[in-house]
């Protein structure tokens, strides 16, 4: 893994690690590339351990060959290291180890809690973090080498940023979620008038369909305007009764009269 991306992967995991203990995220960052080889030592690659803590976590644990300084002169040893699920079990143990819980010494790293960049650098290493005499120049290169330092200022941004600043932020984002809720309401309700409205329009038509139907049915008196008509039926020997015919029945007979079709061809 190069550079740049383990950076990228990481930092957000060290801002938010910042934000929640106070540990530079400068130093997170630079321990776990200098602990793990930039993310390419077995170590992190089969147990995401990325700073070389040893024991048991919650994946259990890795045995592994080490570089230990006994009087100042490196020696290879074996010892079981903490394996982990993921990088952020990590990040959360390796912070947890300087804030001291768990730890009968909770005090040991009490200088390190707070501390930026070249700062928390040089304590963690004077609290006994690492046996390499080198261990603060080495973290201090790497955050020179890749300016690791505005890391730390994005956190310290938000630590500034008073309480009524931070309340009106908060009643901004509850004000933007009444407001999507309003709006989500209105749209279903819109929908749900649009639908009863074309429901309506559809039985308006049903039953003026029907009521049409039921006038060309129901019979009627005979209309003034179909006597001539009816009188031509009758004298054509077509109709026995003048009335109780439907509208649509003196309808039809009328068109008939007007073609011509009820004249029997007697004549007077």
């Amino acid at each position: 893994m190069k550079e740049p991306e383990f950076i990228a992967r990481i930092a957000p995991y060290a801002i938010e690690n910042m934000r929640e203990n106070k540990i530079a995220a400068s130093l997170t960052i630079s321990q776990a590339a200098l602990e793990s080889g930039w993310g390419s030592s077995s170590l992190t690659v089969k147990a995401n351990n990325l700073f070389g803590i040893k024991g048991k976590g919650p994946a259990g644990s890795m045995m592994i060959q080490t570089t230990e300084y006994v009087s100042g002169k490196a020696v290879q040893v074996a010892a079981a290291f903490r394996a982990y699920n993921n990088w952020g079990e990590s990040i959360a143990d390796h912070s947890e180890l300087i804030v001291g819980v768990g730890s009968r010494d909770n005090s040991r790293y009490s200088k390190v809690i707070g501390a930026l960049g070249k700062t928390a650098a040089l304590e963690i290493a004077a609290a006994g973090y690492a046996t390499d005499p080198s261990y603060a120049a080495k973290l201090i290169q790497i955050m020179n080498s890749f300016n690791l330092y505005p890391y730390d200022d994005e956190v310290k941004e938000d630590d500034e940023m008073s309480a009524e600043d931070k309340q009106k932020l908060v009643d901004l984002e509850t004000g933007l979620t009444e407001l999507r809720n309003l709006i989500t309401s209105l749209t279903v309700s819109k929908d749900t008038l649009k639908t009863g409205v074309q429901e309506q329009g559809q039985s308006i038509k049903n039953v003026s369909e029907r009521l049409s139907l039921l006038e060309g049915q129901i019979a009627m008196a005979l209309p003034a305007w179909a006597q001539p008509a009816v009188n031509a039926a009758i004298a054509a020997g077509l109709l026995d009764s003048p009335s109780g015919g439907s509208y649509d029945f003196y309808r039809i007979l009328t068109v008939l009269n007007r073609a011509g079709l009820l004249i029997t061809g007697k004549e007077d």
